[in-house]
């Protein structure tokens, strides 16, 4: 059944992916990004789906969204929370306000404001729907020195979707995506030289790539739409056997094009 999904940060990295994958599955896709020309071209390379421009940080623009896609195809079924953004990594007591309150702004404060808008609206409308709030490092918990800001905000989403789960009206559903490691300048960008040797080993086993996740994670947002869900892709069984075979794989390098 053809579903109409709306991705918010749609227009590049694991988001346009994910648009891409949901488009070739004969879903009916909307994005969102707050760039003027990338989204213009986004919506080009998707085959002319609606691309808009808002900042999730405005409830608003979101609002302006959801009546956008609703007045096209009559009712949007799934709702994904993907708009992210992270901050140079430095302690806490060095990163630059402005970094701080837009890395709060974009990942809570925009995933707070896309659930008030497709929550309500999705109770309105006859069926109701599910919205996805997408997980990220820290999410579990996991602390990662340097990404102080980031870790909180993913920290307190997850709270958020929890806590969202009681409260929602029948019908309604909110779960967490959890992509695992995926390469996009999201995941590495900010290594110093000596950094990006460090880490190359350790992402090279357990990053992938848009293209491999993307259409593992458009299956399960249409077939897992429950309340309550969690999709996680990297499991810690998954972790364990792929440290395990790391001497026999292939892998490639997530820092080489």
């Amino acid at each position: 059944m053809t579903r109409t999904v709306v991705i918010t940060g749609g227009t590049r990295g694991l988001g346009f992916g994910l648009a891409r994958a949901l488009l070739e599955r004969g879903h009916q896709v909307v994005v969102c990004g707050t760039d003027p020309e990338r989204t213009e071209q986004a919506g080009a390379e998707l085959g002319g789906i609606m691309a808009r421009v808002a900042d999730v940080a405005d409830r608003e623009q979101l609002a302006a969204l959801w009546e956008a896609a609703t007045s096209r195809y009559g009712r949007v079924d799934v709702w994904i929370n993907n708009a992210g953004v992270s901050h140079t990594r430095e302690p806490l007591w060095r990163l630059p306000a402005e970094q701080a309150r837009r890395v709060v702004d974009v990942n809570l404060l925009g995933v707070l404001n896309g659930c008030a808008v497709a929550v309500s609206g999705m109770a309105a409308q006859e069926g109701g729907g599910h919205v996805w709030n997408m997980d990220g490092l820290g999410g579990d918990g996991r602390v990662v020195p340097g990404l102080g800001g980031y870790g909180a905000t993913k920290r307190a989403v997850a709270y958020l979707t929890t806590a969202l789960a009681k409260e929602v009206p029948d019908g309604v559903g909110v779960g967490l995506l959890s992509p695992g490691m995926v390469v996009t300048g999201l995941l590495t960008h900010g290594y110093s030289d000596a950094e990006r040797r460090r880490a190359a080993r350790v992402l090279s086993i357990l990053a992938d790539r848009v293209d491999t996740v993307a259409p593992w994670l458009a299956e399960r947002a249409i077939s897992r739409a429950r309340n309550g869900a969690r999709v996680r892709r990297l499991t810690p069984a998954k972790i364990a056997y792929r440290f395990a075979t790391a001497p026999f794989s292939r892998r490639r390098d997530v820092f080489t094009p």
